[in-house]
């Protein structure tokens, strides 16, 4: 079982957790992922390590309260204990010294985006890094992003902060003024984003890489769950990626993917946060018996 350590609010939906994992924090790298069990009978969620400490023997988690395993996980509290966090799982991303690099982080993929903006740091890139948000109370680690970037963007979608545009309108701009500069690009985010992203580099011939989020269950490669469609054949998230050039990816094969339980996800939510009237009765009328008997 794996303690956490501490616990953040980053906003009413996103979530911080240290836990401790010290085999996964020894062997761990940019863009790897842990699959992760609140107790014996729950559901296995995916989620991209946001940052390890070797020596503490931790990993960070953040996630988004989007459905019922999140909304579950988003109750646990400093002291209580996954049962299973499996990792690292997934192909690290390939840090070199390519020169000119973008980050691209959108929503909560300003977590997994910053290991990565971190390692192309220190393998002495000059790194530019845009995030994203909807709002300004869902920005988070502005400082932590600064800290590994030579230049740092920040939009959101209303202007309630930094710049009003989606992560693609500055990123068109850098590539039409410094393109021939820029040798590659990240991004990672809402599927959408991470298509639009693909849309605005490929005619400028950018190698562009996103880390794909998809359907998973056991990580293995085995079950399939996970399969994505690219231009040279199928391949599996878990095995295979989670990243992958994001010129080769079907966007449209995707999101028509990632949406398939949308249905099953919602009434399991709705399910997990109904309360029996029945119960709430009950307990109303223990508590009027317990007052008018003195017990």
């Amino acid at each position: 079982m794996n303690r956490i350590l501490e616990k953040q609010v980053l906003s009413d939906v996103t979530k911080l957790m240290v836990v401790e994992a010290p085999l996964i924090a020894r062997k761990a790298q940019a863009g790897q992922f842990v699959i992760v069990r609140i107790s014996e009978r729950s559901e296995r969620i995916p989620l991209t390590i946001a940052d390890f400490d070797r020596e503490a023997g931790t990993i960070t988690l953040i996630f988004q309260q989007v459905g019922k395993s999140t909304e579950e996980m988003a109750t646990l509290e400093v002291g209580d204990h996954f049962a299973t966090v499996v990792g690292p799982l997934g192909r690290p991303t390939e840090i070199e010294r390519y020169g000119t690099v973008v980050c691209v982080g959108g929503g909560v993929g300003i977590a997994p985006i910053y290991p990565i903006a971190r390692a192309l740091k220190e393998a002495g890139n000059t790194v530019i890094s845009i995030i994203g948000a909807r709002t300004r109370a869902y920005l988070f680690w502005e400082d932590r992003m600064r800290a590994v970037s030579d230049e740092l963007i920040i939009c959101t979608d209303d202007g309630s902060y930094g710049r009003k545009a989606l992560v693609t309108e500055p990123l068109k701009e850098l590539l039409e003024t410094r393109g021939n500069e820029i040798a590659r690009v990240w991004a990672i985010g809402p599927t959408i984003m991470m298509k639009f992203v693909s849309l605005t580099t490929k005619p400028f011939n950018v190698p562009t890489i996103v880390s794909l989020n998809t359907i998973m269950v056991d990580g293995t490669g085995m079950c399939g769950g996970c399969r994505v469609e690219l231009t040279s054949g199928q391949r599996f998230v878990c095995v295979d990626g989670p990243e992958f050039d994001g010129h080769q990816v079907n966007w449209d094969n995707l999101l028509a993917r990632v949406q398939f339980y949308r249905e099953q996800e919602r009434l399991a939510l709705e399910h997990w946060r109904h309360k029996c009237r029945l119960e709430e009765v009950v307990a109303q009328e223990e508590a009027r018996t317990s007052v008018a008997t003195g017990r």
